[in-house]
């Protein structure tokens, strides 16, 4: 039983999900907003939201180098480039909720739902 059990699995392996997961939040950044299944961006959602909280602290220059080392577990190499850079200004004034999640209807081909996942102006 999966009782008080957090996260989905998305029948992957652990490795298999961190690997999803890096590409598809490195790709969120990159790009501002993704399509993809609901499932994934509701996890994401909340990934996002951390890996974004983390980043902020770069600006401190005591928590510096140990925010970029979490950062680079989580991203690949280019987004962490990019969250470095000036994509934090546009969040400098929230303090949470840096995604949102907009559902759309079923995929066609399989009848998947489907929700975009963008980052909050």
């Amino acid at each position: 039983m999966r009782h008080l059990k957090k996260g989905r699995k998305f029948g992957r392996v652990r490795n298999q999900r961190k690997a999803l997961f890096k590409t598809l939040l490195g790709s969120l950044i990159m790009r501002g907003k993704i399509e993809t299944t609901e499932a994934k961006a509701k996890e994401a959602k909340g990934k996002i939201d951390k890996i974004i909280t983390t980043a902020k602290k770069i600006k401190n220059d005591s928590e510096k180098i140990s925010a970029i080392r979490a950062l680079r577990k989580e991203l690949p190499e280019q987004a962490v480039k990019k969250l470095s850079g000036e994509f934090l200004d546009k969040f400098s004034g929230r303090s949470s909720g840096y995604a949102r999640v907009i559902k759309l209807s079923l995929r066609k081909s399989d009848g998947a739902r489907v929700a975009i996942i963008e980052f909050v102006d």
